[in-house]
């Protein structure tokens, strides 16, 4: 990702989160996005070494401050870890974050002699996930309908399947889509800023609700709007909101959630930690996304699918292009994603249906994707133009009218259609255990796709239909 797209999107978020200053990481290679100034620990005694150890790091070092060094958080909490300050958020620039660096140095003893981390960075979990999305919504023609069409079945309240969406919430008008019968959930907190332009990741919750239910007719779907700020969530504040999504409906089937981060490590993210093992033992099965970032580098919590005791738990989704064929250009890969669908230029419900919506709109694109695919991705700095901006570019905003359907690509959106084949196997095949449906459906998948030269399982809903993947663009 280059690191002047990471930029353009890591100041939209910036601006989103105005009163938690963001760095990136590590030594400025955007695969990460944190919070400066501050370390997240268990709470209990691994918090009292931390904060003992890094106050006697700073007082030897006459460059750092240890007065700086405090609990900033609740010593006891559900989601089992405490925020400790350890400098001042408000110094330094983005790059990176001298204290927190050092912290982390200081407990490097002590976590080998534990033989386990102590310490970690707040890393942002975002549904842009490096803060460069595959792309942002196009408006589409009713006429042109839905890709993956809607499934034939019928809706049975005893027997439905229950989904849970942790996103960005509804959409006001969700409720005009028919699709959308059997979903409830949030609100979108707020659709518009105060100028009347349509807020990043607007609408991304109804896609993923309207995918669910094209793909799996009987089921109830449930949206919660705990990524409201540009879709995005700190680490230390994620598994509290995870706890109060389970907690207010109960534990579904099937979890989809189409956020992440990479955090340099291989052992997940010390933030969801009792979530991850309260999960465990519940039936419910997480499907999660792996990323948008086009690597390698493990993404959680979709790479928990890698980790034996979540090998049951946990299943990754990385997203195929437009034709089915090869993996999407924005795609992670590697052997912890453990399934592919279809993620590039899907068809779903965004809003407007019985009354067009204009919105004011800050459509952007990219001419060329930069593995050679053309389709409109928030890649341009320092102000995007593209297919809805005037020839040459435009500053100024774009209005367009939604009337229900939009275009959207990303590996957020391919989790979905997972999510809803196993719900549709589970009602077809009567099969109560979600975590035995996975298996038992892609045992029998005989589904296969290439990417980066691997051939993996890959799952393609029946109602789906292929897309022309267009030329390069040429470069000037």
């Amino acid at each position: 990702m280059a690191p002047q797209r990471f930029h353009e999107q890591f100041e939209q978020i910036q601006r989103s989160m105005p009163d938690v200053p963001l760095a990136m990481g590590p030594d400025d290679s955007a695969e990460f996005i944190y919070e400066k100034g501050y370390v997240l620990v268990r709470d209990g005694e691994d918090a009292r070494v931390v904060e003992d150890t890094v106050r006697a790091h700073f007082t030897a070092e006459p460059d750092l401050v240890q007065d700086n060094v405090r609990r900033a958080s609740p010593q006891t909490n559900r989601s089992g870890i405490t925020r400790i300050q350890v400098g001042d958020p408000g110094e330094g620039d983005r790059a990176g974050d001298r204290p927190v660096a050092h912290a982390l140095r200081a407990l490097r003893e002590s976590e080998g002699r534990a033989g386990r981390r102590l310490v970690s960075r707040n890393h942002l979990v975002s549904i842009a996930v490096n803060s460069c999305p595959g792309d942002e919504p196009a408006p589409v023609a009713a006429a042109d309908g839905l890709n993956p069409a809607p499934a034939e079945g019928t809706y049975d309240a005893e027997s439905a399947i229950g989904v849970l969406v942790v996103d960005t919430g509804l959409m006001r008008d969700f409720r005009s889509s028919p699709l959308l019968a059997h979903t409830d959930g949030d609100a979108q907190i707020k659709e518009c800023d105060d100028d009347g332009v349509l807020q990043q990741y607007v609408g991304h919750g109804t896609f993923i609700a309207g995918l669910v239910a094209a793909v799996a007719p009987n089921t109830g779907i449930t949206v919660r709007n705990s990524l409201n700020d540009a879709g995005a969530i700190l680490e230390s504040e994620f598994g509290e909101k995870l706890f109060e999504a389970v907690d207010a409906g109960g534990w579904p089937d099937i979890l989809s959630l189409s956020a992440g981060t990479s955090n340099g490590r291989t052992d997940g993210l010390l933030g969801i930690e009792a979530f991850m093992r309260e999960l465990r033992d519940q039936r419910t099965l997480l499907v999660a996304a792996a990323g948008n970032n086009g690597s390698a580098t493990p993404f959680w919590p979709a790479a928990y699918a890698d980790l034996p005791d979540y090998q049951d738990v946990v299943l990754s989704v990385g997203a195929l292009r437009g034709d089915g064929e090869f993996g999407a250009c924005f795609s992670n890969h590697g052997p912890w994603v453990k399934v592919y669908a279809p993620g590039e230029r899907l068809t779903g419900v965004l809003t407007g249906f019985g009354a067009p919506m204009p919105y004011i709109y800050q459509h952007s694109t990219y001419d060329s994707c930069r593995y050679g695919f053309g389709y409109a991705c928030t890649c341009v700095s320092p102000r995007h133009t593209g297919v809805l901006s005037e020839q040459g570019g435009s500053t100024k905003p774009d209005q367009v009218m939604f009337e229900g359907l939009a275009h959207w690509s990303g590996t957020s959106f391919a989790t979905p259609l997972v999510a809803g084949l196993i719900a549709s196997h589970m009602s077809a095949q009567q099969e109560s255990d979600p975590r035995v449906a996975r298996y038992k459906m892609l045992a029998a998948n005989s589904g296969y796709a290439e990417v980066r030269g691997a051939h993996v399982a890959a799952l393609r809903p029946g109602t789906w239909r292929p897309v022309p993947v267009l030329p390069p663009a040429p470069r000037s």
